[in-house]
């Protein structure tokens, strides 16, 4: 799962140095094909469920699972991209939300706030902890600033197969008290998706293409990590990463 993770985050630092106004979706779709193949590794969305490629490439009010296509990014944009890879059978899968040129103030904090709810939940990924602990951490960091946390989707556990048990919510269920017990060696794709607006989304006719009810931006951050005796292990995240206001393109 090391190897898929350095491959995933191999994808998604080239998405950061290549998404900039004019470059299409499809463009940087096949370009993320062609770093997984380099690598040995076989795209994980590609197919699955009938998905038609190797990235989920959202804009602005889409939340997840955007489809590739003629659409040339814009300055002022944000770009999500969710990807995953499989390497001798094992997955890994991260996303990241990436500035277009010049972003509003107000959607340059929600990218930030949504990076943050993730990191602020993975402090409760230890043993002993449980699974709803990382939940109520995202949803109350990412509510204190009045956004929405959205509901319709989770995380998930990954490693033999991309979708495995637990999901894992961004909010703290009404019910199942504080989930299941964390236990080493457990590995978890944590996945905060956090709207500008309303936590309430929509499904487009492509029946893929989430976006928010009210057409207001979305930001998604993603890693695959693993449970240890101490702090987690993530293994989408080894090199230094800075802040998403460097992950812009002029």
């Amino acid at each position: 799962m090391r190897r898929a993770g350095h491959v995933v985050e191999e994808v998604l630092l080239t998405m950061r140095r290549l998404a900039r106004p004019g470059v299409s979706t499809i463009e940087l779709n096949d370009i993320a094909a062609e770093v997984i193949k380099s690598h040995g590794a076989t795209a994980s969305f590609l197919g699955y469920r009938g998905f038609p490629y190797s990235i989920c490439a959202s804009v602005n009010e889409e939340v997840v699972h955007g489809f590739s296509g003629k659409r040339k990014l814009r300055c002022g944009d944000i770009f999500s991209v969710d990807v995953g890879a499989v390497v001798d059978g094992w997955h890994g899968d991260a996303a990241r939300t990436f500035f277009i040129g010049e972003v509003a103030p107000e959607t340059q904090k929600l990218v930030r706030v949504t990076r943050e709810s993730f990191f602020e939940g993975v402090r409760f990924a230890r043993p002993g902890n449980r699974l709803y602990d990382i939940s109520a951490a995202i949803q109350n960091y990412a509510e204190s600033f009045g956004y929405g946390v959205v509901r319709a989707l989770t995380g998930h556990g990954i490693g033999r197969y991309m979708h495995e048990e637990p999901d894992i919510p961004n909010f703290r269920p009404t019910h199942g008290g504080r989930g299941l017990l964390l236990k080493k060696g457990m590995t978890l794709a944590i996945e905060p998706m956090i709207n500008m607006g309303t936590h309430e989304v929509r499904v487009l006719r492509d029946g893929w293409t989430v976006v928010t009810d009210d057409g207001k931006p979305s930001a998604h951050y993603e890693n695959t990590i693993a449970i240890t005796d101490g702090d987690p292990i993530l293994l989408t995240l080894s090199k230094e990463e800075y802040g998403p206001e460097v992950e812009s393109s002029a």
